[in-house]
C-alpha cells in the first residue's frame, strides 16, 4: 500500500496495490500493521455501508466531544467526490478541506481522524461507499457542516440543483458556529 499524507495533517490517501489477471482483481483492503507503521494506532469497531444515487450529497458530518470518530472509507462502487473539514481549533488549517476522487476503479482509501467534518457526494448512477469507524454513532453528538458555506468554498462539481440532500444536510451550522475541537 502506497500512503500519501494531504496537505492537511492528519488526512492520508491510501492507494492499495492491486494484483489484476484474467480472472480479475486482489487487493488488500486493510491491513493493520501496515496502517499502523504509516499513520498511527487506530481501533476500528464498526464497518458501515450506503448506497446512494447520483446527486446525493451526505455531508459534511460529525459527532462532537467524546462521540468523535476516526474514518477509513472508500468506495466498492461507482464513484464519488469526498470531502473532510478540518474542525480543530488549533490546526494551522482549521476550516480548510481536502477533496479526493474515490472510485471503484481507482480503489483508493481516505484516512479521516478525529476533529473532521466528513462528506461525499455521489458522481456516478449510483455508489455504495464503505467506512470503517473508531467509535459508536451517538445520535445526541451529532452535528453537520453546511455543504454549501461560503468560508468553505467547496467546489462541488454538480450543479446545485440536482443535489439530493437530506432536510439535516439543508439546515447544517456554518463554519462560524460548528463544533470546534481542542
Amino acid at each position: 500500500m502506497n500512503f500519501i499524507e494531504t496537505e492537511i495533517n492528519g488526512l492520508w490517501l491510501i492507494e492499495p496495490k492491486v494484483f489484476l489477471d484474467d480472472r480479475g482483481y486482489f487487493m488488500e483492503a486493510f491491513k493493520k500493521e501496515e496502517f499502523e507503521k504509516h499513520i498511527g494506532k487506530v481501533d476500528f469497531i464498526q464497518d458501515n455501508e450506503s448506497m446512494s444515487s447520483y446527486g446525493v450529497l451526505r455531508g459534511l458530518h460529525y459527532q462532537i466531544g467524546d462521540a468523535a470518530q476516526a474514518k477509513l472509507v472508500r468506495v466498492l462502487k461507482g464513484e464519488v467526490l469526498d470531502v473532510a473539514v478540518d474542525l480543530r481549533r488549533s490546526s494551522s488549517t482549521f476550516g480548510k478541506h481536502i477533496a479526493v476522487l474515490l472510485s471503484e476503479k481507482n480503489k483508493k482509501q481516505f484516512y479521516i481522524p478525529r476533529g473532521f467534518a466528513h462528506g461525499f457526494l455521489v458522481l456516478s448512477q449510483e455508489a455504495v461507499f464503505t467506512y470503517k469507524v473508531d467509535n459508536k454513532y451517538n445520535p445526541s453528538a451529532e452535528a453537520s457542516l453546511l455543504y454549501n458555506d461560503p468560508d468553505l468554498n467547496i467546489d462541488w462539481p454538480i450543479d446545485s440543483s440536482q443535489l439530493v440532500l437530506s432536510e439535516k444536510d439543508r439546515q447544517a451550522s456554518c463554519l462560524s458556529m460548528a463544533y470546534k475541537f481542542e
